[in-house]
C-alpha cells in the first residue's frame, strides 16, 4: 500500500476531484508540497476555485489525464471502470480510495478527534473547529462542508489536533485513526451498501474499537443504539444529551422565538458555562453538548467553548438562508434523508412565515426505495411540497423507482404535494403561487442549492421563455 509522506513533490492525480471532500484533500496535500491534478464530470465552483489555486482540472474523465501520475486517488463513486482507474491499472499507478488517504493523513496526532453518526456530523464537526481554534489550538481540520471561519471544507494546522468528519458510507471510517470518537445518532441510511440496521450496528463498533485504551467515547446518550455500543467500550465512555443519565446535559434549557436555545452546559450536575446559541433546534442543542464534551476532554476551558458557542453560525447548506426573493425568504438545507429533512422543517417552522414551502429533491434511487414509507410524512410541517427527479448522484436509475411514484403516495395523505422534475419546473411553480411573506426552503444533497442560486439570478421576475 502506498503512503501519501512518500509522495511530497511528486504528481498526485485525484479522480472526483470536485466532491467535498476530495476537494478539501486537494488543498491539504497541495499544501503538503504534492503537485495535484484532477479531472471530474462537471464543473463546479469547487473545480474553478481549485483551478484559480493552480491545481489543474480535467472536465470529463478521459484515459489520458492520468498519464504522468505517480499516484492516483480516487472517491467512493468511482468505479473500477472508470476509464482514468482503468488507464492507471494498465500502466501500473498506484492506486489509493479517498479514505485511505485521509485515513492516512490523520496519522501521529495526540488528539484524532473523528465525528461520526447518521445526522449532524458537518455541523458538529465545524462547531468542534471553530471552538478548539478560538481555545488558542491549531488543528488540522477536514470538514464535508464548507466553513467560512477556516475558508472552505479544510485546514491545515499543527501536528497536535485533527478534527474530522468521519463518514460511515462504504465504511470508510474504518480507515481511521481516531483518539476521540464523537457519535451523534445511529439510525438507518447507506442501506445501498449495509444489508440492514444491525450491519450498520456492527460498522459502528468495529470504527470504536479502533480507540486506543487511553481514547475516549463521546456520545448521544439519548440514543439507545449509540448507549449499547459505548457499554462494550474498554475506554473511558462520555455521554450527552437531555436525559438526566447522561454525563453532559443542558441546564435550564430555553429557546427564543427562532428557536435558538440557550443553558447552562451542566457535567454529571455542575454547571460548568453559559452557552446561548444563535442557530436554532433542539438538534444543535445536542451538538454543542456534543462539541462541549469533546473540547473540554482534549483541554479546552469549558468557558471558552461556550463563548466560542454562543458565536457560532452553521456552514453553508446547514439551514442556510441564501437570500429574499419577491418578499420570500429563501433557505437551503443539506438534509436528505427523511429525519434530516424533517428537522430542518422544524427550524424553518420556527421562522417568521406565512406559507412554509418545500422543495424536496430526493436522493439516490436506493435511498428512496429503502426509506420510502418514511418520506410519505417527512415534509408534514410544510404547508406546500415540491417534489422534483431524484438525484442520481453515484447511481443508475433501476427502472422501479420514480419521484412520480413518491409524490403520488404523499398525495394520498392529503397533503398538498406537486411534482415539478426539473429546477424550471420548481421555479415557475413558486413564483406562480408565492406571496411576500412566504419562506422556501430546498433539501437535499444532491444540487437543489442550486436552485436557489437560480431563483435569485433571476431576480424580481424569471425571464420568459423564448
Amino acid at each position: 500500500m502506498p503512503h501519501i509522506n512518500d509522495y511530497t513533490g511528486r504528481r498526485v492525480h485525484m479522480i472526483g476531484i470536485g466532491g467535498s471532500s476530495m476537494s478539501g484533500l486537494a488543498g491539504m496535500l497541495a499544501q503538503r508540497g504534492v503537485r495535484v491534478t484532477g479531472s471530474d464530470s462537471v464543473s463546479s465552483y469547487l473545480t474553478q476555485a481549485l483551478c484559480e489555486r493552480g491545481i489543474p482540472v480535467t472536465i470529463g474523465h478521459r484515459a489520458e489525464t492520468v498519464c504522468g501520475a505517480d499516484l492516483v486517488v480516487y472517491s467512493a463513486a468511482i468505479a473500477a471502470d472508470n476509464p482514468e482507474r482503468q488507464e492507471a491499472a494498465r500502466l501500473g499507478i498506484p492506486q489509493m480510495e479517498r479514505a485511505t488517504l485521509l485515513g492516512q493523513l490523520m496519522e501521529g496526532y495526540r488528539h484524532a478527534i473523528n465525528v461520526c453518526g447518521t445526522h449532524g456530523k458537518t455541523t458538529t464537526t465545524s462547531m468542534i473547529a471553530e471552538v478548539l481554534l478560538d481555545a488558542g489550538f491549531d488543528p488540522t481540520v477536514h470538514i464535508g462542508g464548507q466553513l467560512d471561519y477556516i475558508g472552505g471544507s479544510t485546514r491545515v494546522g499543527g501536528k497536535e489536533t485533527f478534527v474530522v468528519e468521519a463518514c460511515e458510507f462504504n465504511a470508510s471510517f474504518l480507515q481511521f485513526h481516531p483518539t476521540v470518537a464523537v457519535v451523534t445518532n445511529i439510525e438507518e441510511d447507506h442501506l445501498d451498501f449495509y444489508k440492514n440496521l444491525d450491519a450498520i450496528c456492527d460498522a459502528f463498533r468495529r470504527f470504536f474499537a479502533l480507540l486506543p485504551k487511553d481514547g475516549a467515547c463521546i456520545g448521544n446518550g439519548d440514543d439507545p443504539r449509540v448507549r449499547q455500543l459505548l457499554a462494550e467500550l474498554p475506554c473511558e465512555t462520555i455521554t450527552y444529551g437531555m436525559g438526566e443519565d447522561c454525563d453532559w446535559q443542558p441546564d435550564g434549557l430555553v429557546y427564543d422565538e427562532t428557536g435558538c436555545a440557550s443553558f447552562g452546559a451542566a457535567f454529571r450536575g455542575r454547571v460548568l458555562a453559559r452557552v446561548e446559541l444563535h442557530v436554532p433546534g433542539d438538534f444543535n442543542v445536542l451538538h454543542a453538548l456534543a462539541t462541549m464534551a469533546a473540547c473540554v476532554q482534549v483541554g479546552a476551558d469549558a468557558a471558552v467553548v461556550a463563548q466560542s458557542l454562543s458565536r457560532f453560525t452553521a456552514p453553508h447548506r446547514r439551514f442556510e438562508r441564501t437570500g429574499t426573493v419577491c418578499g420570500v425568504a429563501l433557505y437551503t438545507d443539506y438534509g436528505h434523508n427523511p429525519a434530516e429533512m424533517h428537522s430542518a422543517l422544524q427550524n424553518a417552522s420556527l421562522q417568521p412565515h406565512s406559507t412554509l414551502w418545500a422543495v424536496m429533491q430526493p436522493h439516490t434511487y436506493s435511498r428512496v426505495k429503502t426509506l420510502f414509507k418514511d418520506y410519505i410524512h417527512c415534509c408534514d410541517l410544510a404547508d406546500e411540497l415540491l417534489v422534483t427527479d431524484i438525484f442520481a448522484a453515484r447511481e443508475k436509475d433501476p427502472g422501479d423507482i420514480h419521484a412520480k411514484m413518491l409524490v403520488d403516495a404523499i398525495a394520498a395523505t392529503g397533503q398538498h404535494v406537486h411534482y415539478t422534475p426539473t429546477f424550471d419546473d420548481a421555479e415557475a411553480y413558486l413564483r406562480a403561487h408565492w406571496k411576500p411573506g412566504d419562506l422556501v426552503i430546498t433539501m437535499s444533497c444532491g444540487d437543489i442549492h442550486l436552485l436557489n442560486a437560480q431563483i435569485q439570478r433571476h431576480g424580481e421576475t424569471m425571464p420568459q421563455e423564448k
